[in-house]
């Protein structure tokens, strides 16, 4: 039996932040339980969910006495426009905004314990090795190998290739960047981080098969605890997609978890539900349990 995220209701309150990245800056938010925190979970986020995506889930954290930081990438939601950032990559969100909102928490609570959670492609980062130095251990939640040869069924196959391989990069050169919302995408977001996506989504390996990224050695070299957390229904997620990326992480100590809809009663959980509110509530108490068991 799941415990109820719910049940704990000791008031947090949130201060919005800015983070200097270069001469740009990340809009984010802290959430702040009552009192001095004991800890601090930083969630970074999946392509084109917003910042407010997490809200529910930084409640959660502040209710149990962390503090969290939540934010949006450049050129996502509040971190500025789309066509301001054409040209920022999946890439430089990994390598850029993730060690830089990981270095700016470190300084911003100094001699707390520093966990993570990475959704997605947030968790691709971490896998990757970014924004790990300072962290006690981290947990990934939906992030896998984003091969779309590997999507099941084949309709959900074909939708995302259509719109990943050839409407979404000609749509997106014409207006100078993705309009996530308009293709069912979720957020809009840059050019540049779009095309890099194309690119990656169309081989067998995803940025494995980039040799730019060296992402074999990178993953081989994290050596932290990892929770990696999914859905058994997740189109894109599959817990074999998952595995094919922590299979990649040859030094690290990696416990795996698949949920099922039922187990969470719930109708369906997908790629972002147990990140939701009345959805993966009841895996929150496991998952922060489990981020501060090595503090």
């Amino acid at each position: 039996m799941h415990a109820d995220a719910s049940s704990n209701n000791v008031v947090s309150n949130t201060q919005r932040v800015s983070i200097p990245v270069s001469s740009d800056a990340i809009a984010g938010t802290i959430t702040l339980p009552e009192g001095e925190p004991s800890g601090v979970v930083i969630m970074h986020p999946a392509t084109a969910t917003p910042e407010r995506y997490y809200g529910a889930l930084a409640a959660y954290i502040a209710s149990r006495g962390l503090a969290a930081v939540t934010y949006d990438y450049r050129g996502t939601g509040a971190s500025g426009s789309p066509r301001a950032f054409r040209n920022v990559r999946m890439r430089d969100w990994m390598g850029i905004d993730v060690p830089h909102v990981a270095e700016w928490t470190r300084r911003e609570f100094r001699g707390l314990p520093i966990t993570a959670i990475g959704h997605s492609i947030g968790g691709h980062a971490l896998t990757l090795g970014y924004g790990v130095q300072h962290l006690e251990r981290f947990a990934l939640v939906s992030s896998h190998v984003g091969a779309t040869r590997k999507i099941e069924p084949i309709g959900e196959r074909m939708r995302v290739g259509a719109i990943l391989h050839a409407a979404g990069p000609a749509l997106s050169r014409a207006l100078g960047y993705m309009p996530g919302k308009r293709l069912g995408l979720g957020e809009d977001m840059p050019l540049g981080a779009l095309l890099e996506w194309s690119k990656w989504v169309q081989q067998p390996s995803y940025f494995f098969d980039d040799p730019t990224m060296h992402a074999q050695a990178r993953a081989a070299s994290v050596d932290r605890d990892v929770l990696a957390i999914g859905a058994s229904d997740d189109l894109w997620a599959s817990p074999q997609q998952m595995d094919a990326l922590t299979n990649h992480l040859l030094r690290a100590r990696v416990e795996r978890c698949t949920y099922t809809p039922a187990e969470l009663g719930a109708a369906k959980i997908g790629h972002h539900g147990l990140l939701r509110r009345n959805v993966g509530e009841p895996v929150w108490p496991e998952l922060v349990d489990w981020l501060v068991r090595g503090n």
